[in-house]
Formats: C-alpha cells, sequence, structure tokens
C-alpha cells in the first residue's frame, strides 16, 4: 500500500533540484558586472514560470492519482472483507430485520440519537461487533456484515421486535 511518504523524498529533491537547475543553466557566461541599487533592474522570471507551472500541475495531478488510487484499494478490500456473511445468516433474514429496523436506510438515526444505520446498532452494540465511529456513517456492506455477526452470537434478541 502506497502512502504520501513513499513519494515524499523523490518530490522534495525535484522541488529543490529543477529550480536550482534551471537557475544555473541560464549562467553561461561570466558573472554580470555588479551595478548600484539604483541601476538594479528585476530579474525576469518569466522564462522560468512556465516549466514552474508546469511541474506544479505534475506533482498535483500525481497526487490525486495516487490518492485515487488509495481509495480504489481501500473499496476493494472493504468488498472483499465483508463479501460473505459470517455464521451462515442469511441474507434474507438481514433483509427482514433492516426494513423492519429502518426501511433499509443505512444512514437514518432514531429520533432521540440511541440508535443508528440499517440495523438500528447502539454504540455499545457496533462495539461489541467490532465497528468504530458512527454505526450510520459505516459503509452498508459492514453494517450487513456487522449484523451477521451479531444475529450469529445472539439470534434476534437485539432485535426483540423485528427479529
Amino acid at each position: 500500500m502506497l502512502t504520501k511518504r513513499t513519494y515524499f523524498i523523490p518530490v522534495l529533491i525535484a522541488c529543490i533540484a529543477f529550480p536550482a537547475v534551471a537557475l544555473a543553466a541560464t549562467g553561461d557566461g561570466p558573472p554580470p558586472p555588479r551595478i548600484g541599487v539604483a541601476e538594479a533592474v528585476p530579474a525576469r522570471l518569466g522564462p522560468l514560470q512556465r516549466p514552474v507551472a508546469r511541474f506544479h500541475k505534475t506533482i498535483r495531478t500525481t497526487v490525486k492519482r495516487m490518492e485515487a488510487k488509495r481509495r480504489a484499494e481501500a473499496r476493494r478490500e472493504r468488498r472483499e472483507l465483508y463479501a460473505s456473511l459470517p455464521g451462515g445468516v442469511s441474507r434474507e433474514t438481514l433483509d427482514a430485520i433492516a426494513s423492519c429496523e429502518s426501511g433499509g436506510d443505512p444512514t437514518i438515526v432514531s429520533s432521540d440519537g440511541t440508535y443508528r444505520g440499517k440495523y438500528q446498532f447502539s454504540f455499545s452494540t457496533w462495539e461489541s461487533v467490532g465497528g468504530s465511529g458512527d454505526p450510520a456513517a459505516a459503509p452498508e456492506q459492514e453494517q450487513d456484515y456487522r449484523a451477521a455477526l451479531l444475529y450469529a452470537a445472539s439470534g434476534s434478541s437485539p432485535w426483540p421486535v423485528c427479529g
């Protein structure tokens, strides 16, 4: 898995080397004569502006691609992790519970905020089956997986009305 640190050193070297090489390439002749402050003319940066802008765009594009690739890998890993339901729980059983508890909406929150997500988990129940964070913010596949774990361990008792 690639991290931002993986590319930090090469990008840092390129950020330092590119401007230095560009500045050195323009100094072919003898050093310019010394002039006073009154005669000084601001340096022209025109020749460097376009290459520097392209370089910055290349870095932004590369970082965006790396982040997109990382997100895609995380989604794929999450799908694979939650693809099969544990404990022999059927999809039909979970669908019936979800339909009764939340109408199948994975983002729903009870009016008092105690129960959250497709299966109306409380935070303590969610954590007891390995979840972290807000159940209503978790991907639907993870909610299905965690509900199947809970059903395999406790049967329908966590859902006294809908189970």
